[in-house]
Formats: C-alpha cells, sequence, structure tokens
C-alpha cells in the first residue's frame, strides 16, 4: 500500500512539472485592453491565408491585440517570419 501512495505523488509530480496542472493555455492575446477588438480569425484560416500568398510550412502562428497574425514559414528554401493582417494582406517581416 505504500507504494500507491509513492506512484500517485510521483505521477502528480510529472504532472505538474510538464504544465498540465496549471490549466488551459491562454491565447497570446489574453492580456489586450478592454477596448481592443478581437476578431474571429482562427490558426486554420490564417494559414490557409499565408500557403494562399506562396509560403509553405507555416507554424508558430500567434494573434496580437491588434488581429495580426505573426508566426514562421518557407518561401521556397528560406525561413521567414510573416505577418497577416485582418485585410488579408500578407508580408514578409524581418527579424
Amino acid at each position: 500500500m505504500r507504494w500507491k501512495g509513492a506512484t500517485l505523488a510521483l505521477v502528480t509530480l510529472a504532472a505538474v512539472g510538464a504544465g498540465y496542472a496549471y490549466g488551459p493555455v491562454r491565447p497570446a492575446y489574453a492580456a489586450c485592453g478592454p477596448g481592443d477588438k478581437i476578431d474571429k480569425s482562427t490558426v486554420a484560416s490564417a494559414t490557409k491565408k499565408i500557403e494562399a500568398a506562396g509560403y509553405s510550412h507555416v507554424r508558430a502562428l500567434k494573434k496580437g491585440c491588434d488581429n495580426v497574425w505573426h508566426g514562421q514559414a518557407m518561401k521556397g528554401s528560406a525561413a521567414v517570419y510573416v505577418a497577416l493582417t485582418p485585410k488579408g494582406e500578407v508580408y514578409q517581416e524581418q527579424n
């Protein structure tokens, strides 16, 4: 019976260490001000628009309080930073 308690304690510690005990991950725009209006665009829709603009391997997309999506992608064989504006404009950002 002593092993059950020790095993439970280890599993709990592992879960806390892995971040499971902290709850769901908050979106990047969770710290926006009360006057900021966040649109309903999704990672999937942003990815499609960026890919349609000629980029591939789109990843690490995060939306800012201004509803601009920022992430990383490939343009040919070069890894680049990209942004997608609420108007649908895709552009390359500088590091």
